[in-house]
């Protein structure tokens, strides 16, 4: 099985499970504890190659990481176990957002190649970068023509897939640092689940943020 048909059968396992993750509590709250431990996990690996000389930076930037990502989980579980309807409709639309861009990046980078953006992360094409903002705007357009305007449709499909490839690069930046291709292996095709969710956890607080104000 080629890569490509590994991460579109993985990103449709996602998909399932966040869809029941909606509709079911426990299952919401026990996939939360899950990712919540295991990207903790996977970030912990990173950051103690990258600081290993120097402790006091490396619990320092340890307990931010997990302050932060105390923050994600928890917007997520009040909106989604409280029935905050609009919210959860901003919500859903990001996680789409960072899904289709993940995957239009993917696939466009791979058939047309092209220009790299960064030695960051050999890589990220500028194809890819373009397919990432096309597939996110098709896949919003397809979802929530009835619910956005299309203007506000492309306005945030683009914001929400820029800041969705920063955080890909940040996470890329942080591997190459401390030298690892995949902070893990549990997702096929994907590798770890911070390799997944690389681009969600910094749309999510990032958005909403952008929404309060």
């Amino acid at each position: 099985m080629g890569e490509l048909s590994k991460r579109l059968i993985s990103s449709v396992i996602l998909l399932i499970i966040f869809i029941l993750a909606i509709k079911f509590k426990i299952i919401l709250f026990l996939i939360l504890i899950v990712l919540f431990l295991e990207i903790f996990f996977e970030f912990n690996i990173l950051f103690k190659k990258i600081f290993k000389f120097d402790k006091f930076k490396l619990y320092i930037i340890l307990a931010f990481t997990l302050f932060y990502l105390f923050i994600i989980i928890s917007i997520t579980w009040l909106i989604f176990s409280n029935g905050l309807n609009e919210y959860k409709l901003n919500y859903i639309f990001i996680i789409t957002v960072c899904i289709s861009s993940d995957v239009g990046g993917y696939i466009f980078g791979k058939i047309f190649k092209g220009k790299k953006i960064t030695k960051i992360s050999p890589n990220k094409t500028y194809s890819g970068m373009l397919g990432a903002f096309f597939l996110s705007i098709i896949s919003t357009k397809l979802f929530f023509t009835d619910m956005y305007s299309f203007e506000n449709i492309v306005f945030f499909s683009l914001l929400v897939s820029s800041i969705s490839q920063i955080g890909d690069l940040f996470i890329s930046y942080l591997k190459r640092k401390s030298k690892i291709k995949d902070t893990g292996n549990i997702i096929p095709g994907h590798g770890g689940l911070l390799d997944r969710f690389d681009g969600i956890i910094f749309a999510i607080p990032t958005i909403f943020l952008l929404i309060k104000i």
